[in-house]
């Protein structure tokens, strides 16, 4: 990765370690700081990663479109605890698609994908990929009882049901779709107890059946997994932390697992390792760096250079615990977000969904309900995709603790973003624009939609507001509101149909 990684973990790991006395400045003082951000456009770093990706959307099955998800230009939707409880008994769900194990897996009729169809074909008539998560809806309330996380019965005929999900999606069969879905996700989070009953060494196993039967079937798509519960212990070194068995078990699920695959009784196609985590109220968002940093040092170790590292659950949280599930919503919710884009893009992290966009859902920071009107939160993704849109990345360096800046530039003109997470309102010199003027867009207190503020060019000052964000556009124009309906044209490289 270019830039230096071993600079820019430095980095993180020194914001990491200060936040907390820099989060207490800054509650002490609403006063506007000197800051600057130095921008260059002349420099190289890779593409724009898609980083805006999201779990789960609007279940929308009977039509109606999701003209949001077409608007912010939302790449990938993992489809995991799909419309709520179980799946919401008809959806994505292995148990769901497929109801009675001892059926027929052969049999098109054995299957049931009429609301999984309805739902699915709205997100890609958006433009938008799907990430399809082969397993089971998390049951949070597995102690009154479990029924769908435990162990299939057998492996080997569950990875045949998983092939003929592929082949219903891809290749057509049993009245189905040609969508060349890529990503294909074996379960979630199987060293939580809410998601896996069985064993450490049943989960490795069904990974291995499954993965090489997908792989030796389909050797275009992607298989991989498991979407680990998160690294917490790495970098908490608290005396709690040390003590506690089932986080401290997630780092030993993770590098058993790579051996496992690596090994040569075992070996596994792995092509994606899939990864959480949750930003608490004490974590500077920096904290996503550290942990994609060794996961990415974990893989190469165990010879897994060739795994992609996909981030595919994760949220930031601030204020109040009771509160935080309205926050994220807010103008907070959205500065946070903006600031970690612009840390996952200097990170080894390849792709990354947040979690979540089901309106009902309290995760959710994208909608509010029941009106499920976008928040300002939504916000900032539309800001990522606007610097997505162009393509390659620039140079975007921050001054300060609390602010965070990408940049990117493209055939269509160049765009900036800088996101505060502090309690304080920055003064930021900008340089390094390569002349123009940027028309600046603003999310803050005031302001639930991305407005027009002001423009800057070469040396001038942009406000940024505390706990807000700022986009800076030279070139395109920012698109407006979400339309009202889908239409044909093709997004994301994916025609509507």
């Amino acid at each position: 990765m270019e830039g230096g990684k071993e600079g820019i973990m430095t980095s993180a790991i020194r914001r990491v370690v200060r936040f907390a006395a820099v989060a207490a400045l800054a509650g002490a003082s609403t006063a506007a700081t000197g800051a600057s951000v130095e921008l260059d456009f002349a420099a190289e770093r890779g593409a724009i990663r898609p980083l805006h990706g999201v779990n789960n959307a609007p279940v929308r099955p009977s039509g109606g479109g999701q003209a949001e998800f077409k608007n912010a230009g939302i790449p990938y939707m993992r489809t995991h605890d799909t419309a709520g409880a179980w799946g919401g008994g008809h959806y994505v769900d292995i148990p769901n698609v497929f109801p009675d194990f001892d059926a027929d897996e052969n049999d098109p009729a054995s299957y049931d994908f009429a609301f999984t169809d309805g739902y699915l074909r709205q997100v890609v008539n958006a433009g938008c990929r799907i990430f399809y998560r082969l397993g089971v809806t998390i049951e949070n309330n597995w102690k009154v009882k479990a029924y769908n996380i435990h162990p299939p019965k057998d492996f080997a005929k569950w990875a045949r049901i998983c092939e003929h999900v592929v082949r219903h999606y891809n290749e057509g069969w049993a009245n189905g779709f040609k969508w060349n879905i890529e990503y294909w996700e074996i379960w979630n989070e199987p060293e939580n107890p809410p998601m896996w009953t069985g064993t450490k060494e049943q989960f490795f196993e069904l990974y291995r059946v499954a993965a090489r039967h997908l792989k030796a079937k389909f050797p275009n798509i992607k298989v991989g997994g498991y979407a680990g519960c998160g690294f917490y212990a790495v970098d908490d070194h608290s005396e709690a932390m040390k003590k506690n068995a089932f986080y401290q078990g997630f780092v030993t699920w993770f590098e058993d697992f790579c051996k496992y695959v690596r090994a040569p009784e075992t070996e596994a196609p792995l092509d994606f390792f899939s990864w959480h985590l949750y930003v608490g109220q004490k974590w500077p968002v920096d904290r996503i760096a550290v942990h994609a940093d060794y996961v990415r040092r974990t893989l190469d170790a165990a010879g897994l250079r060739g795994t992609e590292s996909i981030f595919n659950e994760w949220n930031v949280f601030r204020g109040p615990a009771a509160d935080q599930f309205d926050t994220i919503k807010t103008h907070v919710g959205a500065a946070n977000v903006a600031a970690a884009f612009c840390v996952m893009q200097n990170a080894p992290i390849d792709k990354a969904m947040y979690y979540d966009a089901l309106p009902t859902r309290s995760y959710c920071g994208l909608f509010f309900f029941p009106s499920k009107r976008t928040t300002p939160c939504y916000e900032a993704f539309r800001a990522w995709n606007e610097l997505a849109k162009l393509g390659k990345a620039a140079g975007a360096k921050a001054s300060d603790e609390g602010l965070y800046a990408a940049a990117a530039k493209g055939d269509a003109g160049k765009a900036f973003l800088i996101a505060n997470t502090s309690g304080r309102d920055a003064s930021v010199a900008v340089s390094g624009t390569g002349g123009g003027k940027f028309a600046l867009y603003v999310i803050d207190a005031a302001n639930a939609k991305l407005a027009m503020c002001g423009e800057v060019g070469e040396g001038g000052t942009a406000r940024v507001p505390a706990e807000g964000f700022v986009l800076g556009l030279s070139g395109p124009s920012l698109p407006g509101a979400a339309p009202a309906a889908v239409d044909n044209r093709s997004v994301n490289g994916l025609q509507a149909r």
